[in-house]
């Protein structure tokens, strides 16, 4: 999906010093990658927007070996994973003839 908006540079900063640490090092955020600008704009509406990710929960990683979902659930960002976005979507794949 792309979205028509520049993401929120305090919302990256936020979702990564509270959802994966305040003083990574560079090593850490290069292993990080995009996800906190993913979940960035997921913060700006929470409401209205979630996680899609693959990966899964695993509660005791910290740092920036933390998982997409675990950052998600301590930032209070919704977040499901592909089955549960399809589903949502009502997406089959069941052809009619």
């Amino acid at each position: 999906m792309l979205l028509d908006e520049l993401v929120r540079a305090e919302l990256v900063a936020h979702a990564t010093d509270q959802g994966y640490a305040h003083n990574l090092t560079d090593e850490e955020i290069e292993k990080i990658g995009c996800d906190p600008f993913l979940i960035a704009y997921a913060l700006v509406d929470i409401e209205q927007r979630r996680v899609v990710t693959t990966e899964r929960s695993r509660p005791g990683k910290q740092r920036a070996n933390r998982n997409i979902p675990d950052v998600c659930r301590e930032l209070r960002v919704p977040c499901c994973d592909t089955f549960e976005f399809l589903r949502a979507l009502n997406f089959t794949t069941r052809w009619n003839a």
